[in-house]
């Protein structure tokens, strides 16, 4: 069974085809939304899937120009166990909307704050911030995605009992398999960021990971666990 716990399969060109795919495999793959809007939209496809599952998310390089879209992430917030994905991007990208970001993420916190979730993350350029945040809104069952930042402060993430969710890209680049290296195997989930990452082969990053997809999944539930 492989798990892809951060894709995107809203903005994929055929996006019904690709879930359907996934679900005929017995695949779990929880969709990323990147705003309250598309969340609302997607909801309806995806009530007759068993493994595939819909994400309420806002992301951080959209939120400055979708403030308005908070009070529906609000409204919508106890419609789904999954969140993401959400977070901070302080990168030359997002750098000029950081006020706003931080804002805007202070009231996605405390909506989901004490509900159980799964949350996926972007830290981008933003790492020690966002921890800061998650941990000042006690926020439980995170899973750091794509994580860039620097290996000194995995310590402090796996402390609060986070996840980390690797891609093939990952895998392949030496930033990328330094900080793999400092992540304990139970803390290590599967993802594909597809269709914003090209490499997107989850038994790829099996065999790079030297896991089997029963320690994926063994990781997963025991997340999963957080929501009863």
């Amino acid at each position: 069974m492989i798990i892809d716990t951060h894709c995107h399969f809203d903005m994929m060109p055929k996006p019904e085809e690709y879930i359907s795919q996934k679900e005929q495999a017995g695949d779990i793959v929880i969709g990323m939304t990147n705003l309250p809007s598309h969340f609302q939209m997607g909801q309806s496809h995806l009530k007759c899937y068993k493994h595939v599952r819909l994400a309420l998310g806002m992301h951080p390089l959209l939120v400055a120009e979708s403030k308005k879209e908070v009070q529906l992430f609000k409204k919508l917030v106890d419609q789904t166990s999954y969140i993401g994905e959400i977070g901070l991007d302080f990168s030359q990208e997002g750098v000029t909307t950081k006020e706003d970001q931080v804002a805007v993420l202070r009231e996605l916190l405390s909506a989901i704050r004490g509900k159980k979730k799964i949350v996926s993350v972007h830290s981008r350029k933003a790492e020690k911030e966002l921890l800061a945040l998650l941990s000042e809104y006690e926020i439980e069952d995170v899973v750091f995605h794509w994580y860039s930042g620097s290996v000194d402060l995995i310590p402090a993430i796996l402390g609060r009992g986070y996840y980390f969710s690797v891609n093939e890209a990952m895998c392949l680049s030496k930033n990328g398999r330094a900080i793999i290296e400092k992540i304990p195997r139970e803390r290590v989930l599967t993802e594909t960021d597809a269709p914003y990452n090209e490499r997107t082969d989850i038994r790829e990053v099996l065999k790079q990971l030297n896991m089997t997809e029963q320690e994926i999944y063994n990781n997963f539930k025991r997340l999963l666990e957080g929501l009863k």
